[in-house]
């Protein structure tokens, strides 16, 4: 439940699922794997191996473990990049468009 200072729109669900991100820049156009560890209908948070700096764009795909469910494919913009230990980054990521 969200604290008395917390100022989110929306709620946020754990989750801990694997994440494709891909980078929308031309000159550096590689796809990154993360573990998405909470999400809500603004954005999510992703674990990854390196960090990105803010402001970058990147498309986001998150599987469906239910086939009838259609996969999370969306534009995102890196909002923030936390260091969480030696090779672990938080990214917070806010989605611009649900593709």
């Amino acid at each position: 439940m969200p604290q008395r200072n917390d100022h989110r729109h929306f709620y946020r669900m754990m989750v801990n699922a694997e994440v494709k991100l891909m980078i929308n820049d031309p000159e550096a156009a590689r796809v990154l794997d993360g573990v998405c560890r909470d999400l809500s209908a603004s954005g999510m948070a992703v674990e990854v191996d390196e960090p990105l700096e803010m402001g970058t764009l990147i498309r986001v795909r998150l599987e469906s473990p239910d086939a009838s469910v259609a996969p999370l494919d969306a534009t995102a913009k890196v909002m923030r990049c936390s260091q969480e230990n030696e090779d672990c980054y938080q990214l917070g990521l806010a989605f611009l468009e649900l593709n």
